[in-house]
């Protein structure tokens, strides 16, 4: 059976879907005009929904992306070019938490909105992990901390110069791996996922980039990433299972310093562009 529901009533046999459809499985049926799976719609099709989105007439829906399912774009939300620029541009790394609980409520719709985030394939098999309890957070840094000190002593003259640093803040009891953070988030991919890292940096990217709409701040924590790849102690103790080997964590919570205390947009460096 065809995914394809067509409204026959408000097509205009236009070819819109046939021309954006991304597999190109969908064709003009030769006797009545209006547009079908072809034959092998139904077992290439991957549900992106690009026909149900792009047809201006709402003639089509989709067995798994529904047209009630798939509000129309309010051009009214719509951004120009230069708030984008500034969007995006004011994105910043928050290494400074407040003591105060990230509420569910807020976790769960930053994750609502991350899932919009293309994935392979549109295969959608991303699974995110939320940690939240100080004492698991602890034991998080620790595996960490303990797996920089082994990367000092077997490899003194190749460990990242800041390790000595930071686990010197630690000995003293700061934490400059975690920061003190309310929440860790950590998106794992399977290993049979297409681009499993790319994913789940797209939609970590979405993720911390909605962040702050709800008054909050974000960190990509690149150290415990760093124990959680070389040190299994670490991976166990996340729940990580040995089947879902791209993972990343993120920091999250409220910023001791909001986002209205930044007042400039840093420079960065001219980018390297080849033209060819």
């Amino acid at each position: 059976m065809s995914f394809l529901i067509l409204d026959e009533n408000k097509c205009k046999k236009d070819r819109i879907c046939v021309n954006e459809c991304p597999f190109g499985i969908i064709e003009m049926d030769k006797e009545n005009g209006y547009p079908r799976f072809a034959d092998n719609g139904t077992t290439l099709c991957n549900s992106c929904g690009h026909c149900v989105a792009v047809c201006p007439h709402d003639a089509l829906s989709h067995k798994y992306v529904p047209i009630k399912e798939s509000p129309l774009i309010d051009g009214k939300l719509s951004i120009n070019e230069s708030q984008a620029v500034q969007f995006l541009r004011s994105r910043r790394s928050i290494r400074r938490f407040k003591d105060k609980a990230v509420e569910k409520e807020k976790i769960q719709q930053l994750i609502e909105i991350a899932r919009y985030a293309p994935t392979a394939r549109n295969a959608q098999q991303l699974e995110w992990m939320v940690y939240a309890d100080k004492n698991k957070m602890k034991a998080l840094s620790t595996h960490t901390a303990d797996w920089m000190r082994d990367n000092i002593e077997k490899n003194p003259k190749t460990a990242p110069p800041y390790f000595s640093s930071i686990l010197a803040a630690w000995d003293k009891g700061e934490d400059q791996i975690l920061r003190n953070a309310p929440v860790v988030i950590v998106v794992s991919a399977p290993r049979e996922s297409s681009y499993g890292m790319v994913d789940l940096s797209l939609a970590l990217s979405y993720f911390e980039l909605a962040a702050p709409l709800f008054g909050l701040g974000t960190c990509w924590a690149g150290l415990l990433e760093g124990a959680l790849k070389n040190r299994p102690a670490a991976a166990k103790a996340l729940g990580l299972s040995d089947d879902r080997p791209y993972h990343y964590p993120m920091m999250l919570g409220y910023p001791a310093y909001p986002a209205n205390y930044y007042k400039r947009l840093p420079q960065r460096r001219k980018p390297r562009i080849v033209w060819e």
